[in-house]
């Protein structure tokens, strides 16, 4: 069994199960040890905080598939916790999904998404989204499946539809991707509970959704409507911004370190960090 079996069964167990869960959004080892040990179910490493830790850039899609797969690699050895991944468009066209899901595969994530968005933004398209052609997206998602050599790795195939064209086109979209064999199909922007109803009459595989409006965040609700993951966003990075500035500025404005606040304690560092672990590994064979 490859050491990455559980957590990939863990994961698929949510999508079989009947409730919706909000992912943890995590970033790097630590926020995802943070997230196992508060018991989140799964963890989302999506690509814009990918780009946010790696590079410092905003998600415009400046990353490469090697920098955001080691990062994945790195938050997958550190613990448990079943990573969701935002694989944006398979960083390029079908052939580059094939090494996108190897790479990632291996990397040890419980699931991905590669979604229909035309990406990197095209010259001259003023900042506005834009879909690929259904039948490029369904090229992309046939590729994602020939790919996966590990059956357990779930597969969602994602589209911006509902927030881009509408919710028609995103049902087609949703209904020509269940087609090729993904797990889930993963749904940014739907915002009204009328259109969830009507998508989720239409169909069948279980959803996941980003950027979801605020009259349907409610999970008894999303659960009767076959939602099994929704996004909250990727707040814990950003708070980390802000304590890291605000600590920062203490330091440089004269408080001394040990009147700074919110500050992690030994404890806390040692948790985190597996301190315990490596303590017994060097009683063991030091």
């Amino acid at each position: 069994m490859s050491r990455w079996s559980d957590r990939r069964e863990r994961f698929r167990a949510l999508l079989a199960g009947n409730q919706c869960v909000h992912p943890g959004s995590v970033f790097d080892p630590m926020s995802a040890r943070i997230a196992e040990d508060l018991g989140f179910e799964c963890g989302m490493f999506a690509g814009s905080t990918a780009s946010l830790t790696v590079l410092g850039s905003p998600d415009i899609i400046v990353l490469t598939l090697t920098e955001f797969a080691a990062q994945a690699l790195r938050i997958c050895r550190a613990g448990t916790l079943p990573l969701m991944c935002d694989a944006d468009h398979g960083y390029g066209n079908a052939l580059n999904v094939i090494r996108t899901i190897e790479e990632l595969e291996f990397a040890g994530i419980a699931g991905l998404s590669i979604e229909d968005t035309d990406l990197p933004q095209p010259f001259g398209t003023a900042g506005k989204a834009r879909l690929l052609s259904v039948e490029e997206g369904i090229g992309k998602m046939r590729a994602a499946v020939a790919a996966r050599k590990d059956a357990g790795l779930v597969i969602a195939g994602r589209t911006s539809a509902p927030g881009v064209t509408d919710i028609g086109d995103a049902i087609a979209r949703a209904k020509a991707y269940e087609k090729t064999g993904v797990d889930a199909i993963f749904l940014v922007g739907v915002k009204a509970r009328a259109d969830l109803d009507t998508i989720a009459g239409e169909v069948k595989l279980p959803l996941i959704l980003g950027g979801a409006g605020k009259e349907i965040m409610d999970r008894p609700y999303l659960a009767s409507r076959g939602v099994r993951i929704c996004l909250q966003g990727h707040q814990p990075i950003m708070a980390a911004v802000q304590a890291i500035h605000d600590t920062l500025k203490a330091l440089r404005d004269g408080v001394p370190p040990d009147r700074l606040e919110r500050i992690a304690n030994d404890e806390t560092m040692k948790r985190v960090t597996r301190n315990a672990d490596y303590a017994r590994w060097t009683k063991d064979f030091l």
